[in-house]
């Protein structure tokens, strides 16, 4: 089918409809774990959770996040190089449902743990690929790639809206691990749609690889991967013989791997010799957007550890004549993303080759991001001992992050499929999610300052993030002419 007479899903080809529907149950899976696992970690063993200490369980949720976005550089080279993308999502749902089953059982930490690495190396064949093969429904100078990347965002985001409550729910009724059985069953149904669906709507170059690897370079990777054990190995040997193998220090060194993996990334792509001239201006022009991008995932994803701590801290969940759950909160980010799609999916359309630049996108969404942490601020100021802040203020801050998310998520997605170089489009699908990594990785350490309870710690928290935040929209504001003459040509 002629892909500009194809128009079968809301004016938008067909295939995208497969891949909107396998992130909605992916997603479903994932948020729906997420919002119960902070809780389930710090809980005292006798309500059901590992009594983990507080401080340490937040650092472990950001590093979690972390590693779930760091590992989508292994699923884009396993897309670009071995088996294409459409064999690597369908390998990586796999794994991220036995993950679910694994945290369903009760296996106590050995099996939080054992968790974490199934879903961590799932989510990175699966994640990066999807979204890369939604760009490859599109022609380059396609109108409708912003749009449809915008729909797609939504169908991630419907899936987070309703797993909260039903997790919750589950877990409330039953127990914690009744909730993550919800979430493996959310990740089998979407398999099942992606199989199935799949065969009729997705492209056939999806399922080959679009740099095949050569025999020569398969023996010089798999020699760096056995180096790679190698020095994990020795590292995790030498915090054992020097009494330092503990959680925390463990976190510490995935922070900084969080941060170094992307530097190096770009170090190599600039230097490739796969990539042309006006191929590395793009990527030089990337490289400021994907920094704009760690500061607003670092705070983007604090709704989930700081925030959902404020939400059971420092909230009141009497509100209206209803008792609220923390959990529920999870639902605010994408409400608000499923509210806002629609028009801004219309509005880039409607504005059409009058739309901002990506670049200037970028800024808008920083100064909304630094707006919801200021307000948060207000409600904390001469707040009284066993005084807490209404609900409607989390909402309030929501709604403003979200608007951030519009303009950065969506526009990022679509940004890094028209900047990468062709020889590693699924790699450089990668990166982008190598920001929220970053991101989180920076968070597992800033966390460790967040004291929910405290209203003075909880303001400079607040107040500094967002003038930081603020600092970089102006620094990215002066940058603009010179990102859109590197980006040779792509808005």
């Amino acid at each position: 089918m002629d892909e500009k007479k194809d128009r079968g899903f809301f004016g938008q080809p067909t295939g995208l409809r497969t891949l909107f529907l396998t992130e909605f149950w992916e997603r479903f899976s994932y948020y729906g774990m997420r919002a119960i696992l902070l809780f389930y970690m710090y809980y005292a063993v006798t309500k059901g959770g590992l009594g983990m200490d507080r401080t340490t369980a937040a650092s472990v949720m950001s590093i979690y996040g972390s590693l779930v976005y760091m590992s989508s550089v292994l699923g884009g080279f396993i897309s670009d190089r071995l088996l294409g993308a459409r064999r690597t999502v369908f390998w990586g749902g796999v794994l991220i449902m036995l993950g679910h089953i694994v945290l369903s059982l009760p296996l106590a930490q050995a099996g939080l743990f054992v968790s974490i690495g199934l879903i961590v190396i799932g989510t990175g064949l699966l994640k990066p690929n999807v979204s890369e093969m939604v760009g490859g429904l599109y022609s380059e100078g396609d109108p409708r790639r912003d749009s449809g990347f915008s729909i797609y965002v939504m169908g991630i985001n419907l899936g987070s809206l309703f797993a909260p409550p039903a997790v919750n729910a589950m877990s409330n009724h039953f127990s914690f691990h009744a909730g993550f059985s919800l979430a493996a069953i959310g990740m089998f149904i979407g398999l099942v749609v992606y199989w199935w669906d799949g065969r009729k709507y997705l492209p056939e170059s999806s399922l080959h690889a679009p740099d095949p690897i050569t025999g020569a370079e398969r023996s010089k990777f798999f020699k760096r991967l056995a180096w790679g054990v190698v020095a994990i190995i020795v590292v995790v040997v030498a915090m054992i013989l020097a009494h330092a193998m503990t959680v925390n220090n463990f976190i510490t060194i995935l922070s900084i791997l969080g941060i170094a993996l992307p530097i190096g990334y770009f170090v190599m792509m600039i230097t490739s010799k796969k990539v042309t001239k006006v191929e590395r201006s793009r990527v030089i022009a990337y490289i400021p957007l994907f920094l704009a991008a760690v500061i607003f995932w670092a705070i983007e994803e604090q709704g989930s550890v700081v925030l959902a701590l404020f939400a059971a801290e420092q909230t009141n969940l009497h509100f209206g004549g209803f008792q609220l759950s923390a959990p529920l909160f999870q639902m605010l980010n994408p409400f608000f993303i499923i509210i806002y799609t629609p028009f801004f999916a219309w509005l880039w359309i409607k504005l059409g080759k009058r739309q901002p630049s990506s670049p200037s996108k970028f800024w808008m969404g920083l100064v909304a991001t630094a707006i919801s942490y200021f307000v948060l601020i207000i409600p904390l100021m001469g707040l009284g001992a066993g005084q807490k802040v209404s609900p409607l203020w989390l909402v309030l801050s929501w709604g403003i992050i979200e608007i951030g998310e519009m303009l950065i998520s969506p526009v990022g997605l679509s940004a890094t499929t028209k900047l990468a170089p062709k020889a590693f489009k699924g790699q450089m699908m990668s990166m982008w999610f190598l920001a929220d990594s970053a991101g989180q990785a920076a968070n597992a350490q800033i966390v460790k300052l967040f004291n929910p309870g405290d209203p003075k710690n909880e303001m400079m928290f607040f107040g500094i993030t967002g003038i930081v935040t603020l600092v970089v929209a102006v620094l990215l504001i002066m940058m603009v002419p010179r990102i859109k003459k590197l980006m040779q040509g792509v808005n």
